[in-house]
Order: C-alpha cells, then structure tokens, then sequence
C-alpha cells in the first residue's frame, strides 16, 4: 500500500517586485521518505521552502498539509501543522545555552518558575539521539560554526516534527557529524517524517534521498525517484548543461621555485601542532580536513588572528610576526572567511565599496576623503574579469547577489589590494554547482597570473577540482601529503580517517 503523501505543493506561483520566481510549482513530500530538492542560487528553493514554512504568502496555488489545504500558510499554521525548518545561517541565540535554545520557545515551567532541569534533560535527550556530547551549559555563541548547526538541527527534531525542511544541513559539518545526521533522518524516515532535503553536494543526494526534484528559472526542471537518475542528469538539469564529472586541474604551467608563504613548525596551543607546509606562486595548496582538525586555524594563523605558540610563519622568504590582520595585509596576504556574510562581507553597502574595502587607505582624495572615481574604477576592474553576475552598477548592495558572486567580489577586492597570498576557507559553502565551478575557475586563473593560493576545506571534491598539491589535517597535526595523481576521493577519504 502507497504512504500517502503528507505534504503537496500545487501550482506556486510567486513574484517580487513585477518579476515572478516561481512559475507554477508542484511538489510531492510523502511521509516516511527524504525528498532531495536541488538548484542553482536563485532557481527558487528558498522562496518555495519558505512559502511551505509559512514565511512567504504565495500568489498563487495550495500547499496541503496531512490532508488540509491552504491558498497560504502563517508560521504559526505551518508549526501547528507540523512543520519545522532548519534554516542554513544560523538563527540561534548565542548568549543562551545549549540546553536554552534546543528548548527555545518552549521552555517548561512549574507555576510561574522555569524548569531549568527539564530544559537540561530535554537536552541531553536529543543529543544523545543525534549521537553528539555537547556541555548544555554552554552558551551557544562559545561554539564552533558546526556544533551550533546541530544545536539548531537538535531545537527543531526536539519539537516533533512531521515535515522537516532541511536547507545544507552539512554546509558546517565535519563527515563524522554528517553521518551522525543520516543515521537520525533515516529514523526519522522510517518513523513516517516528510523530509524536504535541500543540498548542493551531489554525493549526498544519492547517499540519503528517495526521490530528487531539481528547481531552474522558478519551474521544475526534473523530478523521480533518485535511483532513476545518475549525476550527470542532476548537473544538466540544475544548469541547463552538461559541465562536466569531477576531474583534476591541468597542472600549473608556472610555478615559483620560492615559496611566498611558508609554515616551519608553526603551532597555536589548543588548534594545531608542529605544522609545516608551503605555498609557491602560481600553485593551490589544499589544507583537507575534519571540522575541528586545524585546517582553518591555520590559514586564519597567516592572517595574524591566531597567535603563534611555537615555529615561525615566512612571507616571501621572511619570517614575519603577524600581530592582528593589518600586519597581514600589509604583508600582502588576503583572506576569505568560511562565514562570508558574518565575517567577510558587508551586506548593506554596495559591490563597489566591497570590493574596494582593504584598498581605502589608497583611495583617498585630498588625504581625507574616499574617491567615488576610484571605488568606480576598482569595480570596472573585477566586476567583468571574474565574471560577477549582477547588474552592471557599482552602486548595487552586495547583499543582493546570490552567495557564488558575493565570493567573487570578496575575491576582487584582494586582487584589487595586488595580495600576493590569498587564504581561502571553506570558499564555495553553500554555493551551487554551476557557481561553484565559476569560483574554481577564478581561482585558478588567479594562480596562474602568480598569487599563492591556500585553501582550507571540509570538501573532498573541492579538493580533487582545485589543488595541485593537498596537505591532509586531523586533529590538528599533518596526517598526510598529496600531490598530482595521489588526490583521489578516496585517499583523502582514507588518510582523513574515513
């Protein structure tokens, strides 16, 4: 017998200011199986999710909830009914505690008195579902980037969900953690759970989901059982072409004899050890690892936020002590954070003022004042050679580009500062497949114009697409080193400890 279907969407239809986003989407989320939703930034997957969850008023259509149907949903209606969304930035309460937010909005109480002991054990229950030892008592904002996502992923299964939406619920998460997730969305799928599963990595999608939908311009441009489908389909259908497998680069046609950034036996108490490496011009250097095993602290050590307790950085052969981040730029070293829109971007000014940010000092007219001309200028510079999407107008707020070309612009502005070293975290997170290659693409042709790239990432793929040499990272020592034909998937895989 059929598991009937708990959730349906039937033609949505949704616009923002005149331009329509949504072009009559219908969408099938049975109980008791994991629906991969797919797409390019901007094909429509928030704006559908989000009008599921309630967040969003469609123009047009039904969503159908366990047999009740809506021509629009309120949060509150979409909760009552059984929804949950986890949402990718991260939407928690960092004063609070652990324990706190897995209970946010939901805190037991005795008369008028919190229950703090009920909000404890409530806590520890979920965590120990999810296979994760997290100190309750600790507030939330003390946490690293993944071990706050799966407080956020421990508050919405905590609340019984019936339909759980969850966008790149491993974006921050290290392998051990992912396989942590799968094993508690399988229950949740053999429990009857809808689950809606929006992701970027492809491996994923055949690792976890039943059946595959991929969203393109606003419609659906496939949809079926996964099974049906191989990798290639899903890629052609997200970008409308076919970009190809996974493969290595070409090797670099130039590469420095001299590295321009090097590591000798550098440590930080508590993040890493007696690392060692070193980037020449014109080559990508990957630093793979778990979440937690040292890769970002080290790249984030070269841009002077961690201090050194041991061995000696090096920058175009001298050895420097990087203070803060302005001794870095200084030394010519720029920096992608994982986090770009907490860490890196600022949102709410324009792409020209992003992009020329590090170069301000440079830029001012009569010794006070920033010129427009040369913010303008700097824009024209970038804005075309690394091929950002947008509309041609310095003035557009950054905030209102999709993640792949906000990290192109955060790339622009340190060839904008003629940075000699770029340290890249975790630089296409949350990015989709078609913009991702874009990024890869960038990269490379900025190592080959003679910038040293170090790339700190999670992704093993990224890795195979990127690097020409990789340096292996767990916990917090060099586990192995990798060059040309040895960066395969699976020797990653093996020497990261599976």
């Amino acid at each position: 017998m059929a598991v009937p279907f708990l959730l349906q969407a039937r033609g949505i239809r949704k616009a923002f200011g005149g331009v329509e986003v949504l072009h009559g989407v219908d969408l099938d989320a049975p109980g008791g199986s994991v629906l991969a939703l797919l797409g390019e930034n901007g094909a429509g997957k928030s704006t559908l999710v989000k009008i599921v969850a309630g967040d969003y008023q469609p123009d047009a259509g039904t969503v159908t909830v366990g047999g009740d149907s809506f021509s629009a949903l309120t949060p509150l209606t979409a909760r009552e009914h059984g929804i949950r969304m986890i949402f990718q930035e991260l939407a928690d309460a960092p004063t609070l505690t652990v324990a706190e937010n897995i209970s946010l909005g939901r805190w037991p109480k005795r008369g008028p008195f919190v229950r703090w002991d009920e909000i404890r054990r409530r806590a520890r229950e979920v965590l120990d579902q999810l296979g994760v030892e997290l100190d309750v008592d600790a507030p939330v904002g003390s946490l690293p980037v993944g071990e706050r996502q799966i407080v956020e992923i421990a508050r919405a299964l905590s609340d019984r969900a019936r339909c759980l939406i969850l966008d790149e619920p491993t974006a921050a998460l290290s392998a051990q953690e992912t396989e942590r997730l799968f094993g508690f969305v399988r229950r949740l799928r053999e429990q009857g759970t809808a689950l809606i599963y929006i992701t970027h990595r492809l491996d994923e999608v055949f690792e976890i989901s039943d059946r595959v939908a991929v969203l393109r311009d606003g419609g659906v441009a496939l949809e079926g059982p996964t099974a049906d489908f191989g990798r290639g389909d899903l890629v052609a259908a997200m970008v409308g072409r076919d970009i190809g497998e996974v493969a290595r680069p070409a090797p670099p046609a130039r590469v420095a004899p001299e590295p321009v950034l090097r590591f000798d036996g550098a440590s930080v108490d508590g993040a890493f050890d007696d690392v060692a490496l070193d980037v020449r011009p014109g080559e990508v250097v990957a630093l793979y690892g778990k979440l937690g095993s040292g890769t970002a602290e080290v790249a984030e050590s070269a841009f002077g936020l961690h201090q050194l307790s041991g061995g000696a950085i090096e920058i175009a052969g001298r050895s420097v002590r990087l203070r803060d981040p302005a001794d870095a730029i200084a030394a010519g070293v720029g920096l992608l954070p994982s986090d770009r829109q907490r860490e890196g971007a600022f949102l709410i000014r324009s792409v020209a003022e992003n992009l020329a940010a590090p170069s301000w000092w440079s830029m001012r007219r009569g010794g006070l004042f920033i010129s427009d001309r040369r913010e303008a200028d700097a824009y024209g510079r970038w804005h075309e050679a690394l091929r950002v999407r947008s509309r041609n107008d310095p003035a557009q707020l950054l905030g209102t580009l999709s993640g792949g070309n906000q990290q192109k612009v955060l790339l622009g502005r340190w060839l904008e500062r003629r940075s000699r070293v770029l340290l890249l975290i975790e630089p296409t997170r949350g990015v989709d497949v078609g913009a991702r290659q874009e990024i890869y693409r960038a990269i490379r042709e900025l190592a080959a114009g003679g910038v040293g790239v170090l790339v700190a990432t999670s992704d093993y793929e990224e890795v195979v697409q990127l690097a020409d040499r990789a340096v292996v990272m767990a916990r917090g020592r060099v586990a192995a080193r990798l060059a040309d034909d040895e960066i395969t998937t699976q020797r990653l895989t093996e020497e990261v400890g599976g």
